[in-house]
């Protein structure tokens, strides 16, 4: 299999990073490419997915997939099921394939509890759990920890998985965080805040308080378009994006 490097376009295939305790799959979807990301746990097979966006034949076909079959081959149920789908936030472009994803898979709805509202109302399908900064979210023998990031909407989250102590797959590193951040954080910057300065400053601080003083820099960001990036890569450009006010 190919390094990972996360250049990921709608119509290509999935890039996929095998670490220890899961394997990451990234697809782009839509017309306004949203990376959407499929982790299953290796002990158990166990599955959630991040952002059910766009297509979702396309989703389906990367649950398939990663049963062990082939696109389109045999029921989605034949293998590891699709435990969770969580919405990092309320945009429609982040949500437009949840119904049909959840409703073929009797997948979890999960969401930040200040989108869910929304995001029940613009998807038809309600959110079975929300949830706040803090708290876990567990599928098979992995758990994420949920991070609220103030200011792109007012319910976005982020996730983060933080590879073992001990390691052994290639490309693997002790304690690594691996962060899922929506729109809130970019190569480059954060999520559009429209111009508004007070929530440019909710979300500059909680970034700066909740990811980047807790996290190392080696920690990888997936973002909810485009390319991912480390907090080493960005942390130098905090003052400047203060400054700038976007």
């Amino acid at each position: 299999m190919a390094p990972y490097t996360g250049d990921v376009v709608t119509g290509s295939d999935p890039d996929i990073r095998l670490l220890d305790d899961i394997a990451i799959h990234k697809m782009s979807v839509g017309p306004m490419d949203n990376n959407t990301y499929l982790l299953t746990c290796h002990v158990t097979g166990a599955q959630l997915l991040i952002d059910a966006a766009a297509d979702p034949q396309s989703l389906m076909d990367l649950v398939d997939m990663s049963e062990g079959d082939g696109p389109g081959e045999g029921p989605l149920d034949a293998g590891p099921p699709l435990d969770v789908v969580v919405t990092t936030h309320r945009h429609p472009n982040h949500l437009g394939a949840l119904a049909d994803v959840v409703a073929v898979t009797g997948a979890q709805s999960v969401a930040g509890s200040l989108d869910a509202e929304a995001i029940a109302s613009a998807s038809g399908t309600p959110v079975e759990v929300t949830v706040s900064d803090g708290d876990r979210i567990t599928f098979g023998e992995v758990t994420l920890e949920v991070i609220h990031l103030r200011g792109h909407t007012p319910g976005s989250i982020a996730l983060a998985y933080t590879e073992p102590a001990q390691v052994s797959a290639a490309g693997a590193v002790a304690g690594r965080t691996h962060l899922f951040t929506g729109d809130s954080l970019f190569p480059g910057g954060l999520g559009s805040t429209s111009g508004d300065p007070d929530r440019f400053a909710a979300l500059l601080g909680d970034v700066t308080t909740r990811i980047f003083d807790r996290f190392r820099d080696d920690t990888w960001v997936y973002p909810g378009h485009g390319l991912d990036t480390t907090l080493g890569a960005e942390r130098p450009h905090l003052d400047e994006w203060r400054e700038r006010g976007w």
